[in-house]
């Protein structure tokens, strides 16, 4: 199976080639990373047809390698990943997010959804169910830090940020990138934490199983 990864953030890519190693080592990934995505997201402050334009583009060039999947992996674009899954139905297009929102919400009324980059957290909320109450908390900072290669800022941002969560049933982390965080997250707040990655590949390997 070749699974394609697209990327807005060169960060993402480690978290989610580590889960698979782990979980699906025997999938084929291809990797395809344009940072001016977030770029022009961040400057712009919302998404635009102009931008569904693009996703839609880079929907068609993985098709054309024959990829089985696409799995983005940039969590602010929902609603451009779900023009792409429109085009390419019945092939499994995943957001970032829904595999670990479907986890999360087992798990828990009351969601804290902690991220480093302000765009997710108002693109993200809206894909939870209505359902439960979702706390939504930036780890101002982090990600800015994780851009000059001081991971130890980045990851000592999220756990501060994590700590007003800890009245949540549950805390997802929002963003690829921040997956590794998972463990400092459930021992400073000692809740459950829920991350993107790992709950991808578990969807990805249930669907393409499912046809294979």
């Amino acid at each position: 199976m070749r699974i394609a990864l697209i990327h807005a953030l060169k960060h993402s890519i480690a978290p989610i080639e580590a889960a698979f190693a782990q979980a699906w080592p025997e999938a084929r990934l291809m990797n395809l990373l344009d940072d001016s995505l977030s770029a022009d997201l961040a400057r712009d402050g919302k998404l635009s047809d102009a931008m569904t334009e693009r996703f839609l583009a880079l929907g068609d060039y993985v098709t054309a390698t024959e990829a089985n999947a696409i799995l983005f992996t940039c969590s602010a674009f929902g609603p451009c990943i779900d023009a792409v899954a429109r085009a390419h139905a019945p092939m499994p297009v995943l957001k970032p997010n829904e595999a670990m929102i479907e986890r999360a919400v087992t798990m828990g009324k009351k969601i804290g959804l902690l991220s480093t980059f302000p765009p997710t957290l108002v693109s993200m909320p809206p894909e939870f169910p209505a359902s439960v109450q979702i706390v939504p908390k930036l780890a101002d900072g982090a990600l800015a830090a994780l851009d000059r290669g001081d991971r130890a800022t980045h990851d000592r941002l999220i756990v501060e940020a994590s700590r007003d969560l800890r009245d949540c049933d549950v805390i997802a982390l929002a963003q690829f990138s921040i997956a590794a965080t998972a463990p400092l997250v459930a021992e400073a707040t000692g809740r459950p934490v829920v991350t993107t990655p790992d709950s991808a590949v578990e969807k990805l390997m249930r669907l393409l199983k499912a046809t294979a």
